[in-house]
């Protein structure tokens, strides 16, 4: 029985990296970097320039529909789908990777859903030109937003 049998090294090393994988990509893409807020909300955990760059993302959602409103209130369709469109998916494409990989996931899901729902509000804006249509719809993204504030707060982290 001289017959050399394979080694398992290079199996049990790649499981253990696979599993280390699979445990980094639930930590950045699920969990996020949080912890419990002393008032029931999830604390989102953020470098300072990280926290300053989702509140501006914040304070221009409310700029956009105080735009949209104004518009809807002089049925300014056009208007309206313009301001909808600068909060719609193209500017979820400007999140640095850092930022999101920090957000857990149920955050992400409602973040997305927001910007998609500004993207439905410009299509329809500029289609329907139905200011009341415009205006459930922006009551329903709003009700997301007011969702994600009943959930999440962000502090900055600092570094040691």
């Amino acid at each position: 029985m001289n017959e050399r049998t394979p080694s398992r090294t290079p199996l049990v090393i790649i499981v253990v990296l696979l599993l280390v994988i699979a445990a980094m990509a639930f930590k950045f893409v699920v969990v996020g970097s949080v912890e419990q807020g002393a008032d029931g909300r999830t604390v989102v955990l953020l470098a300072p320039g990280e926290r300053d760059f989702v509140l501006r993302e914040m304070r221009g959602f409310v700029a956009g529909v105080q735009q949209a409103t104004a518009a809807l209130a002089t049925d300014d369709m056009t208007a309206v789908a313009a301001a909808a469109r600068k909060m719609g998916m193209g500017a979820a494409h400007d999140a640095p990777a850092a930022i999101v990989a920090k957000l857990p996931l149920e955050f992400k899901t409602l973040a997305f859903g927001v910007h998609r729902g500004f993207d439905t509000i410009a299509l329809d804006a500029e289609s329907l030109r139905d200011p009341k249509h415009t205006l459930t719809q922006l009551g329903e993204v709003l009700g997301k937003c007011v969702e994600c504030h009943d959930r999440y707060a962000f502090k900055a982290e600092i570094a040691r």
